[in-house]
């Protein structure tokens, strides 16, 4: 079955293509998706949850062309139809577009580093598949938009929302039920920093890690086990505004997952000796007193989690920090 059909019912083109153009916040997660038990649809091992990042994220315009091939620019530069970047994106919109249809200019914009740990592909494929459900003229729920997000990069499909997001692994095989859904919690004090240790392009990217992980880590046997418990941990901390349960299980959460990295061969480490050393001054600052946790994603950078009420400390400590308070910033 055709993936249109497949996500909205249409069986036939709708003829000329509209423009469109979206904003999808980037998200961290609290606890983390690591493993894919299909590879093809990006349907996790695990569930998991985050929080996007208020109005850093990325804005995607899509625009009908006249031209024998699509486009992809990348921040107002023009990308080769065979990058990494390109393919990735070309591919998820060749599986939604019927043969006689016209080709597109997909011009991407991201306030976040590009594949720098920050998840940039997560917002990335999020405004896509909301620019594409407008330019296809789909009318998509927003379950099924999620869904369409998830074939383009599994995080992707909890930057559909904003706030704290749930994505839920599902039990079918077609994927239909593995999909995000918003939680209704607010948290207005709740502040994320961002410590940007190495901005440019890792080396593995996130994909890759998680298959070599699954194959060659036993530590990674525990993992699923470990992460339904934080999903359940974390949410009684965020319905009971509990910041010590939270910043302990998603820091928890993210160091166990670099641990089966670690344990994979050839071991996987994305950290960088700055990482280890900021990790260590948020250890040394906690036990002084600072209620101050980190998380952090397949990348060298880490995000720090603390409340406003402590901001004015952890700026002293971290003068590069930037701060955002996503229940405020939401764009």
């Amino acid at each position: 079955m055709h993936l249109r059909e497949q996500l909205s019912g249409q069986t036939q083109s709708p003829g000329v293509l509209a423009s469109g153009s979206h904003f999808a916040p980037s998200n961290i997660a609290l606890c983390k998706y690591w493993g894919k038990r299909d590879a093809a649809l990006n349907l996790p091992i695990n569930p998991s949850l985050s929080v996007s990042l208020g109005h850093l994220g990325t804005q995607t315009q899509l625009t009908p062309i006249d031209a024998a091939a699509d486009e992809v620019w990348l921040n107002g530069v023009p990308q080769a139809p065979s990058s990494q970047f390109s393919t990735r994106l070309l591919r998820l919109l060749e599986r939604l577009r019927f043969p006689e249809e016209p080709k597109l200019r997909i011009d991407t914009h991201n306030s976040i580093p590009t594949a720098a740990g920050l998840a940039s592909s997560a917002s990335g494929f999020a405004a896509l598949a909301r620019a594409l459900n407008e330019s296809f003229q789909l009318q998509l729920s927003d379950a099924r938009l999620s869904v369409l997000a998830r074939l383009g990069s599994g995080s992707a499909c909890r930057s559909i929302f904003h706030g704290f997001v749930e994505w839920q692994m599902g039990q079918r095989s077609d994927g239909l039920d593995s999909h995000a859904i918003p939680w209704p919690h607010t948290w207005p004090q709740l502040c994320i920093g961002l410590l940007k240790v190495d901005a440019s392009v890792k080396a593995v990217d996130s994909r890759s890690g998680m298959q070599r992980t699954l194959e060659t880590a036993h530590l990674y046997q525990s993992w699923p086990a470990q992460a339904a418990a934080d999903l359940q941990a974390l949410r009684q901390a965020i319905a009971e505004q509990d910041f010590a349960l939270l910043g302990a299980r998603a820091e928890h959460n993210a160091l166990s997952m670099h641990a089966t990295m670690i344990a994979s061969w050839p071991p996987l480490l994305y950290w960088q000796p700055d990482s280890l050393q900021a990790m260590q001054k948020v250890w040394q600052l906690r036990q002084q007193g600072l209620p101050l946790f980190f998380t952090m994603d397949a990348g060298p950078n880490l995000k720090l989690l603390f409340e406003a009420q402590n901001r004015q400390q952890v700026e002293a400590a971290f003068p590069d920090l930037e701060i955002l308070q996503p229940f405020v910033d939401e764009i």
